[in-house]
Formats: C-alpha cells, sequence, structure tokens
C-alpha cells in the first residue's frame, strides 16, 4: 500500500509549479486585467470566456460554471486523476523527489496507476526510436526518406519501430520493472496464448502525444506485404488513451496555433510532418478517427475561439476527401472561428504535395483555402445537372438548407445571392426567399416542446454519481451583499489593504450565510493580519464544504470592482460597517418600541444610551472614514 505523501512535498510541489503555466498547457489564456487570466472554459462549452486563473494566487475559477480550485484541482479534475497521481506528476516536471510516510519511495509499489502507464510509454517510446537505427529497421528508414523525412525529421516527431519479434518490449519493460497487468492495460501488450506479446511488431511507430507532451499511445504503420493487419494500427482505448479526445501533434502545434490564431487539420501523421517541416507548424490530425465535437472542444480552448481565428481543414481530392469535408462542414458553426478548406488541384495529400512541389506548395495550399461554406454548396451544386430545370430545381433544393443553416444573416443573404449565380437562376429574390424561409423553419424546429422531440436516450442503470456541489449564487444586485461581497475580495486578495480592521469584524456583519462562513474560514487561518504565502490554502482547507471552498475560490479570482484597492479598501470597510450599525440601530428602535411608556427605567435608559452611542459612532465613520474605524 503507498504511503502517504508529506505535507512538506506538498507544498513544494504546490510553489513549485506556477498554476498558469500548468493552465497554459491545456488552453490559451490572455490578460484579463488586475494581474489575472482569461480563457475558454476546459470544464464546460462556452463561446466567449469566462474561465480566470489568478498566478499570484494560484488559483483558477469559471464564473460560467462554477469549478474552481488550486494547481492540483486544475490537473485533478480534468485529467481525471487522484490526488496522488497528481502531485506525482506535478513532481517529475517540476524535478522534486517525492517522501511518503511510510518509508521509502518504491516506483512502481506506491505510484499511481496513471502515472505508472504514462511511465511505461515514455520508457516504449524510446525504445522504439532506438530500435529504428538498426538492421531491421532499414525497411521503415526507407519509408521515411521516400516520403522526404531525415533522421533528423524522424527524431523531432519522436518516429521509431517495432521489431518484428513476438515480444521484445514486453520483455524489455518486464526489465525495467513493469508488471504484465501494466503492459496489458497500457495497451502495450495483448493477449497471447503464453502470455503478453507486443502489439506492434514490425512496424514504423509515431507516439501520439496529449496536449501537454505525454506520451499515452502510438500509431504504427504497415511496411511489409506479409503483414495481414490494418494499414494503420493504433494503441485501443486504455485509461490514458480516447482517440476522440486526442489530436496527433497539438502538443508541438498549440503554441503557434495560439499565437497566429490558426489551426490546420490534415489526415495523417506523414501530413502534419511534412506541414510542419514545411513551415505550416499549426497542423494536427485526428488517430483513426472523424474529426468530432470532442476535437472542436481541443481546439477551440487553444485558439481562444472567436471570429479572427481560422480553422483550415485539408482533405484528399478524392470523393473520400470531399465526404469527409462535407462531414467537417457538419460541425462548422460549432466554432466562433472562420473555417475554410484546403484541397490541392492533383488531390495530394500535404505529404505527397511537398514531395512533388515542396514545402512552399504546402504553405500555399494553405493560405489559399476557401471558405467551408462555399466548398459544401459548391460541392453540392455540382451533383447536379444545371443544364435543366428538374436538375436546377433538385440543386436548390438540396443546396439551399446548407445556407439556411448559416447563423450569421449577413453571411447568409450573401451566400444566398451567390446560390442563385451558380445555378442560373436569374430571380436571385426566388433563392433569398426560399433560404429564409428555411432558415425561419429551422429556428422553429430548434423551439419545439420537448414532447415533440425525440425521445432522448433512457439513463443507464445503477446509481448515477451525485452532482457536484457549485457555489452559492447570492443576489450582486443587492447593494449590501455587493459590499460585503468586495470586502471579502480585499481580504483574500488583498489583505495587508485590510488589516488589522477587518479581523474586527464579525460574523454578524455579513448577513448572506455563505459570506459569514468565508468570514468564518478566515479567522480559522489565522485572520489577515497573518496573512503569508500560504495565507489562501489555509483559508480553503478552514472552511466546513465544497461549497464554501468554491465561493473562497471564486472571490480570490474575481477582480476587485475598484481600480485603486488602496483607496477603496478603505471605502469598503466603512460601508460594512455602517450597515451593520443601521441594522442595530433598526433593532433597538424596535426593542424601544416593543417596552413601551410602562418600561423600567433603566432598561429603556440601557437601549437610549447604546443607540446614542452607535449614532455617534455612525456619524464619526461618515465624517472621518476609514480612520472613524
Amino acid at each position: 500500500m503507498a504511503g502517504r505523501i508529506r505535507d512538506e512535498d506538498v507544498k513544494a510541489v504546490r510553489d513549485a509549479v506556477p498554476i498558469d503555466a500548468v493552465v497554459s498547457e491545456y488552453l490559451q489564456l490572455r490578460p484579463a486585467g488586475g494581474g489575472n487570466l482569461k480563457g475558454l472554459c476546459p470544464f464546460h462549452d462556452e463561446k466567449s470566456p469566462s474561465f480566470q486563473v489568478s498566478p499570484s494566487k494560484g488559483l483558477f475559477y469559471c464564473f460560467g460554471c462554477q469549478e474552481g480550485g488550486d494547481t492540483l484541482d486544475f490537473v485533478m479534475k480534468l485529467d481525471h486523476l487522484s490526488f496522488a497521481e497528481t502531485v506525482e506528476r506535478l513532481a517529475a516536471q517540476a524535478g522534486i523527489t517525492l517522501r511518503y510516510e511510510e518509508g521509502g519511495y518504491t516506483p512502481g509499489r506506491q505510484q499511481g496507476e496513471r502515472t505508472r502507464l504514462v511511465e511505461a510509454h515514455k520508457v516504449a517510446a524510446q525504445f522504439y526510436v532506438d530500435q529504428l537505427g538498426g538492421a531491421e529497421a532499414e525497411i521503415g528508414r526507407k519509408f521515411l526518406a521516400e516520403r522526404g523525412f531525415d533522421q533528423a525529421a524522424a527524431a523531432y516527431f519522436g518516429v521509431g519501430y517495432a521489431p518484428a519479434g513476438w515480444d521484445h518490449l514486453v520483455r524489455f519493460l518486464r526489465g525495467k520493472g513493469f508488471s504484465d497487468k501494466e503492459l496489458l492495460l497500457s495497451g502495450l501488450a495483448s493477449d497471447g496464448r503464453r502470455g503478453p506479446i507486443d502489439r506492434f511488431r514490425g512496424r514504423l511507430i509515431w507516439p501520439i502525444r496529449d496536449i501537454t507532451g505525454e506520451v499515452i499511445g502510438f500509431g504504427a504503420r504497415k511496411l511489409r506485404e506479409d503483414d495481414n493487419g490494418p494499414k494503420y494500427l493504433n494503441t485501443p482505448e486504455t485509461p490514458l488513451y480516447k482517440k476522440s479526445h486526442v489530436l496527433y501533434g497539438i502538443d508541438l502545434a498549440k503554441k503557434d496555433i495560439g499565437k497566429t490564431g490558426r489551426a490546420v487539420v490534415v489526415e495523417g501523421y506523414t501530413d502534419v510532418m511534412a506541414c510542419h517541416l514545411a513551415g505550416v507548424t499549426t497542423a494536427i490530425a485526428t488517430c483513426g478517427t472523424a474529426f468530432g465535437e470532442d476535437h472542436i472542444k481541443i481546439l477551440r480552448r487553444v485558439l481562444m475561439d472567436n471570429s479572427g481565428s481560422q480553422v483550415v481543414f485539408t482533405f484528399d481530392g478524392d470523393a473520400a476527401g470531399q465526404r469527409a469535408a462535407l462531414r467537417a462542414f457538419e460541425d462548422d458553426q460549432k466554432f466562433a472561428a472562420r473555417t475554410s478548406i484546403a484541397v490541392s488541384p492533383g488531390g495530394m495529400d500535404p505529404c505527397e504535395l511537398r514531395l512533388a512541389e515542396g514545402d512552399g506548395a504546402v504553405r500555399n495550399l494553405v493560405d489559399q483555402a476557401l471558405p467551408l461554406f462555399d466548398f459544401a454548396i459548391r460541392s453540392t451544386v455540382a451533383r447536379h445537372n444545371l443544364d435543366t430545370a428538374e436538375g436546377r430545381a433538385a440543386a436548390l433544393e438540396e443546396a439551399a438548407p446548407i445556407v439556411a443553416g448559416i447563423k450569421d444573416a449577413a453571411i447568409q443573404h450573401e451566400y444566398g445571392v451567390q446560390l442563385a449565380g451558380m445555378l442560373g437562376i436569374l430571380e436571385v429574390d426566388f433563392v433569398v426567399r426560399r433560404v429564409s424561409q428555411l432558415a425561419r423553419w429551422q429556428r422553429e424546429r430548434g423551439r419545439q416542446p420537448d414532447r415533440q422531440r425525440p425521445a432522448a436516450r433512457s439513463a443507464p442503470a445503477g446509481p448515477q454519481p451525485a452532482p457536484r456541489p457549485t457555489g452559492p449564487r447570492l443576489d450582486l444586485r443587492s447593494p449590501h451583499h455587493r459590499v460585503e461581497r468586495e470586502l471579502l475580495k480585499l481580504a483574500l486578495q488583498h489583505p495587508q489593504l485590510v488589516a488589522p480592521a477587518f479581523d474586527a469584524y464579525g460574523e454578524d456583519e455579513f448577513t448572506a450565510a455563505p459570506y459569514a462562513a468565508v468570514r468564518r474560514a478566515v479567522a480559522e487561518a489565522g485572520g489577515v493580519a497573518a496573512a503569508d504565502g500560504d495565507y489562501l490554502t489555509r483559508v480553503r482547507d478552514a472552511v466546513p464544504d465544497d461549497s464554501v471552498r468554491a465561493m473562497v475560490t471564486e472571490l480570490a479570482v474575481e477582480p476587485v470592482m475598484h481600480k485603486a484597492p488602496d483607496i477603496y479598501a478603505g471605502e469598503v470597510l466603512v460601508s460594512v460597517r455602517l450597515a451593520a450599525v443601521k441594522r442595530r440601530e433598526s433593532e433597538l428602535r424596535a426593542n424601544l418600541a416593543r417596552l413601551g411608556p410602562r418600561a423600567d427605567a433603566a432598561q429603556t435608559g440601557a437601549v437610549q444610551n447604546e443607540l446614542w452611542a452607535l449614532q455617534q459612532y455612525g456619524n464619526r465613520l461618515r465624517d472621518q472614514g476609514a480612520a472613524g474605524l
């Protein structure tokens, strides 16, 4: 059983790995003001960035779905890791050796499952690379050379070779301490009659990396005629590898995609290599599956999806390539980015084009891409005989719904006019009206009540996971709630500006229950006067439940409403205290009314004295501001 990682080592990992560096591995971040950064949330689908990162606080928070936490929380939630696996992964990146409470560190016994599988893939990738230089791999080196890839290109992309024997890799990994169970679970080995055998044999190997650069699978190309397997064989679905969630080359392309605002989607590993070597360093590819919804989510986050960004699809010019392009068109409007398609006149893929005409031809292919709407409409119209009235009518009925599906009304109208020209229909208004009619019908179908829509799939049997608790949502238009919120934000983000006065404020000065709970957590963490580098961690650890923890994270990341917090701090401290004074004054007046004229004089006098003192205190706060606290 694994020992518990020492608390001081966990703290060292938190301190050593900046949260913005970790988050930037998964999505593009841009300045959000106040020292914060923003991007498209990786935990839910959104079109404008509501996800914020505070590097100074080491926290992230999404104001759309209320996910939040620190660096460890981010990796745990996004990659579905345990706490120990997350610490081990980040520690490895930071070069920190972890210590365990139950004794020394024993790799293979104490590491988490995912950590072990990643390590197995890392070792396997190097094994394959080393094999590429051997005599048996001559056929693989020849394959690469015939496609214009030299030794340096192979090394850059980590291309390797799997020996033709049954268990070369299995025996090598066993020697490195990996169990048969781990080899089978990782997909590196398959079950044979006498035990595990290598999954990939006698093939050229490409490592498939996730967005952070970790090897999570492999793609293997058939080289010999006597190989009865498929042309390409990929890692099966494993705890690490889900083909619908992976884009080959994303680890190499993500920075330039973010920088240029353009992503180029190609069809295979060699196409990605050819594009990158030709200078199109934003090329990526799917891994043995069609480009789909999960791929779109990855790209949108890296692109910071907006109308100024572009996604270019490149497909072969044959019928299968055109069908792939039209499938991509079906997902087009899930991007805010402009989508285009590049099909070379000779029907060559980028790898073939580079070999035949050079690097410049590949760059020109991408630069001269056509809008995907245009391609989809023209491809549809081309299937009909436009020399006959019947052919033109059929083309209109098939192409008009495509134009009607364009959500931007101005672009929809423009393409309606173009469609009339393609069809040779002189009555342009007739075509435009037909497109508008179809667009209206599509919108109305989208608004149908649930009972008129197709029945949803029934929920799977068995117990369902409880919904993730979200942070409490308050009426932020309420003035006293808003000012309480601002004071707590200052106490968490700029504790030195409200110290020591804030520590004298009672929980009863915060009228919203979650805010009172946050105030209590601050006190239990030692108060603002004791704020240091671990202050926010102590506050988050002191909260009673996930809802309040989410609230602390949200308040620690949400920008303060004033550009000058040092001036604003005193104003907010006074506003919260004055509100509390007014509430107490109202209570005392109500007490006097209940006591009535026959009440004991001493009792009435005590209430009147307290009321007079509060009134004087309130006047002082109004006159002197924070100096009167």
